[in-house]
């Protein structure tokens, strides 16, 4: 739909307010969107601003400045703080805090660690995806790498396919695990929940090597190293061998006694470290980024076992 839209409210109108206008005219929009255009000062009638109850008379002409939907501003550069744990003129490390999304998508198509990138690079519109070659949650924190190049991006990409780029991760997960281990299960879409991830025989492979870290009395901190990259590989896998991460919402929030663990408002994963082979001069670099200041409660909470 083209912005400033002329339109003439129908003589049958007269009475009626603005927003009820407006959504017999424009019936492909919500009733809140358009409220929100009158307050927003987008919709004119007679050349004037007028507020959402303001009532017509009839034939009065409306200039509508429709607003460009918010998928149209997904790549808008935003000035995001960033906590750039490396950078130089390939690539980027960050540490990513919980809370924010990567990617531009359905109900996050701004404030997201890509408009971040290019307001800090702008250069990085250039790049596909503005850089980044591998994700993390939105509410898991931890390292990240952004290709600042098409090259760097090229050569980064085909790391993690030929699986050398290291990336271990923390994580709390409910209940006693008695050894280490590796999960060798393959990952697909759940086949009736859409926004959720399974291990299902059709899927692709995905392993994950875990080891013990340090046990609680109603969960256990474990390291998990990553062997491929699957979406929701670490929080599926250990769902899948009956630990499902403290927090998570999605793959097995559990009744804790222990308040702090019951009421953690994200799953307990951290992407601790990070190691690759430098893009341009093949030096092997690895960076550590420390656990986060709510995981570190956490842990605390737990170690003092259930109040």
């Amino acid at each position: 739909m083209d912005s400033d839209l002329p339109l003439i409210v129908p003589d049958a109108c007269a009475g009626m307010r603005i927003d009820q206008v407006l959504a017999q005219l424009m019936p492909d929009q919500s009733r809140n969107r358009l409220q929100s255009w009158v307050r927003d000062g987008r919709v004119l009638v007679d050349d004037r601003q007028v507020p959402p109850k303001f009532r017509v008379r009839g034939s009065e002409a409306l200039i509508i400045d429709v607003p460009p939907p918010p998928e149209a501003v997904a790549d808008a550069p935003e000035a995001i703080d960033l906590d750039i744990v490396f950078e130089d003129a390939a690539l980027m490390v960050i540490n990513k805090p919980a809370g924010l999304v990567v990617h531009p998508g359905s109900g996050n198509w701004q404030g997201t660690l890509l408009n971040a990138l290019l307001y800090h690079c702008p250069a990085l519109s250039r790049v596909p995806r503005a850089g980044i070659v591998h994700r993390l949650d939105k509410d898991t924190s931890g390292l990240l790498v952004v290709a600042k190049t098409l090259a760097a991006q090229t050569d980064l990409v085909r790391q993690l396919q030929a699986r050398s780029v290291h990336r271990e991760y923390m994580a709390l997960a409910h209940g006693q695990l008695s050894i280490g281990g590796t999960v060798d299960a393959p990952i697909g879409r759940h086949a009736s929940q859409r926004t959720r991830m399974a291990v299902v025989g059709s899927g692709r492979e995905a392993v994950t090597h875990y080891s013990i870290e340090r046990r609680f009395e109603e969960c256990t901190l474990v390291r998990c190293k990553l062997e491929t990259g699957r979406t929701h590989q670490i929080r599926v896998h250990m769902a899948h061998i009956g630990h499902p991460l403290v927090g998570d919402p999605v793959y097995g929030k559990r009744r804790c006694r222990s308040e702090a663990l019951q009421a953690f408002p994200r799953q307990a994963l951290h992407a601790l470290q990070l190691g690759l082979i430098h893009p341009v001069s093949g030096e092997a670099m690895s960076w550590s980024a420390p656990l986060p200041e709510d995981m570190l409660a956490l842990i605390a909470a737990a170690a003092q076992g259930a109040p």
